[in-house]
């Protein structure tokens, strides 16, 4: 018997509720949760220090909330601990205390045993609640340096993107990419390249941050009696952009980048959508010279970025090199030179 369509859509639209509703209920829940440590943690920082309590007091708290609350799990002693840990790194940071409640506490946990700065921890803590990151992606990107390679990233979004997707684009484009699970020879052809990363298209979306979807690969688009194709296609859901990817083995050159606008540009004319914003370009090489990059951009009409790769998880010399210090890093971030980063200032400020 066939389901009418009505009713198909009817029920759709039900179960989206309830979908919704369910999420906003386990925020409502995971901010008290949050905030109840907090609270716990600071009682107990300030008791310590108000009357000198040693640490084997934890071991008795713990105790007598386990007695009082039997088969609540959270109020071990090393979870009590981490509550003051939690309290006592964040009750000076003004910056990241109103942060802490966005995220789930195992999430807290990862980034502050792991990330050690300010804008560090703000810059996760922000990408995972407007990604939705897993505790596994979070680790994913702590491990391989997304903050600072998004400090890095070369582009010329803030050139030609509406300042309301600034931010967001900076944030859809790494200055290196990792592909260790590809398990390529150091020599490969584009070809392998592009084959291992549908293989492992999972994978690869992880690696590139977050809200991206697979569209196609030798993506066909024609002009005329011609026909070209894109090496991936790719959708980024906040950005409602079509993501247009080139896989190149050797080093970037300029020459790469009219290819780019092209593809762009024809891509907004005949395969955008009405309610879409104008597709962007993603350039990933083996290898780049920054001077190079930074000078073909110069003068381009289309939002595109350039990205090295590497199919170790060892950064290649001439990365380690252009990583900037914690220096570096804090003047940047004083000085508003990373315009991608504003956004932990501007979300703390909310």
């Amino acid at each position: 018997m066939s389901v009418p369509k009505e009713y198909s859509d009817f029920i759709g639209s039900v179960k989206d509720r309830i979908w919704s509703a369910q999420y906003e209920a386990l925020k409502v829940v995971n901010k008290e949760l949050v905030g109840l440590y907090w609270d716990i943690g600071k009682m107990i920082s300030e008791k310590q220090k108000e009357l000198g309590w040693g640490k084997s007091v934890v071991r008795n708290i713990s105790n007598d909330l386990q007695d009082e609350f039997p088969g609540k799990s959270g109020f071990s002693a090393r979870n009590i601990w981490l509550m003051v840990r939690l309290y006592t790194e964040y009750k000076d940071d003004i910056k990241v205390q109103p942060l802490v409640a966005q995220i789930g506490w195992a999430h807290n946990l990862i980034i502050f045993s792991k990330c050690q700065s300010t804008d560090e921890r703000s810059f996760y803590i922000i990408s995972s609640r407007k990604f939705g990151w897993s505790k596994r992606v979070l680790e994913h990107q702590i491990d391989n340096k997304t903050y600072e390679k998004y400090l890095l990233n070369q582009t010329n979004f803030d050139e030609l993107t509406p300042e309301k997707f600034q931010h967001q684009r900076n944030l859809a484009i790494k200055e290196h990419y990792t592909f260790d699970f590809l398990e390529l020879a150091d020599k490969h052809s584009e070809r392998e390249l592009e084959e291992a990363l549908i293989r492992n298209m999972q994978k690869f979306l992880l690696e590139l941050g977050g809200d991206y979807s697979f569209m196609g690969c030798q993506y066909r688009i024609s002009l005329g009696d011609e026909e070209f194709f894109i090496d991936l296609l790719l959708y980024h859901r906040s950005l409602q952009s079509l993501v247009a990817i080139e896989l190149k083995t050797g080093t970037f050159k300029p020459e790469y980048k009219g290819k780019m606008e092209f593809y762009l540009n024809v891509l907004n004319d005949f395969h955008k959508k009405s309610h879409e914003n104008d597709a962007i370009g993603i350039i990933i090489c083996k290898s780049k010279n920054r001077l190079v990059v930074e000078y073909s951009l110069k003068k381009s009409a289309t939002p595109i970025g350039i990205a090295s790769y590497s199919t170790s998880p060892e950064l290649p010399d001439y990365y380690e090199k252009a990583l900037p210090s914690v220096e570096q890093i804090e003047r940047g971030l004083v000085h508003g030179q990373w315009g991608d980063i504003d956004i932990v200032k501007r979300d703390a400020e909310e």
